[in-house]
């Protein structure tokens, strides 16, 4: 399926979804309050810590109701290239998202655009829920999409995850990360068996600027050092990760 047709079938979905919640009271007066500028990490580190308890058998409601199947797959494994798969990802991390979307931090794109749609009807319960139902699943370990192939040169993917760069002030991807790829503090994602593409065009994305969600930068601050090799070189090995773990 290319992309057109998932973001038609998605935005489809999202209109059907906004008129059945548009006639809900309730769930407008309870939605998240979006945020109105730009995260600091102290305003970051409130607001998460400010969250409900998420419940995983809720989330897995939520995650069928609001229709985040349809694009993430039932159990957070994206059933086409073209959106990312959330199986195993951190909950703040898929909050603080869910938040970004919200207020329009994170604008980069149609899919973007939608993912506001659905997340200005989401309350923080739900957030929370489907944020911990995603987290609660197994990252997936063959998901079928093709590796990217490399267009550039630079350093290995296994020296910038455990070593970095020192002569161009690339922490190690490990140290942020960690060296399953599980994922660190608040903004530091779960890489471990995400779409390869997915995970490119973010990478590029924060080179460009497009992206410029990261409270503290450091992720728009590491792309723009990397070459489009050593992108494409991380994009593969994160993705094949879960299979050299097992």
């Amino acid at each position: 399926m290319n992309t057109s047709v998932s973001l038609a079938r998605a935005a489809g979905l999202s209109l059907a979804l906004a008129a059945a919640l548009n006639t809900s009271a309730h769930a407008n007066e309870t939605a998240a309050t979006p945020a109105t500028k730009a995260w600091t990490p102290a305003a970051l580190r409130q607001a998460l810590a400010a969250l409900p308890k998420g419940d995983v058998e809720r989330g897995r409601v939520v995650n069928q109701q609001l229709f985040c199947a349809s694009c993430h797959g039932d159990t957070g494994v994206a059933p086409t290239q073209n959106w990312p798969h959330l199986a195993g990802q951190k909950s703040v991390y898929t909050v603080k998202m869910l938040l970004d979307y919200q207020s329009r931090l994170r604008s980069e794109n149609k899919g973007a655009a939608l993912m506001h749609d659905v997340a200005v009807m989401m309350t923080p319960q739900q957030m929370a829920d489907v944020a911990a139902f995603y987290a609660a699943q197994t990252p997936p370990r063959d998901d079928g999409t093709p590796r990217p192939g490399t267009k550039g040169g630079g350093l290995s993917a296994e020296q910038l995850v455990t070593k970095g760069d020192p002569t161009r002030l690339l922490t190690p991807c490990a140290s942020c990360h960690g060296v399953k790829a599980s994922g660190g503090k608040f903004e530091a994602a779960s890489l471990a068996g995400q779409n390869p593409l997915y995970f490119t065009r973010t990478m590029l994305d924060y080179q460009s600027g497009v992206r410029a969600n990261d409270a503290a930068k450091g992720m728009s601050a590491f792309a723009k050092k990397l070459t489009r090799g050593e992108i494409e070189a991380l994009a593969t090995y994160y993705a094949d990760l879960p299979q050299k773990l097992k």
